[in-house]
C-alpha cells in the first residue's frame, strides 16, 4: 500500500484540552492515532503513523483494511 492509499483512511482530529494539543485519531486502523501541537504538525504526524502502521501489519501478516472512506456515528 502506498503513500496515496494511505490517503485515503477516514481521521479525526480533535483539540485535547487534558494535553494541549491537537489529536488525530484513524479509527479504520486499530489503535492508530498521533498528536501535534498544531493542526498541520498532527497531519504530517497521523501520516507517518498510519504509513508505521500498515508496514508493521504488513510484516506481521495482519489483515490491512481496506479504506471506506467517511465512517458514519452514533
Amino acid at each position: 500500500m502506498n503513500r496515496k492509499d494511505v490517503l485515503k483512511y477516514e481521521i479525526i482530529i480533535y483539540w485535547s484540552t487534558a494535553y494541549q494539543h491537537f489529536i488525530a485519531e484513524v479509527p479504520e486502523l486499530s489503535g492508530c492515532m498521533a498528536d501535534g501541537a498544531t493542526y498541520e504538525d498532527t497531519i504530517d504526524n497521523v501520516q507517518v503513523v498510519m504509513s508505521e502502521w500498515i508496514e508493521t501489519a504488513q510484516e506481521k501478516g495482519w489483515d490491512i483494511p481496506e479504506p471506506k472512506g467517511k465512517l458514519m456515528y452514533a
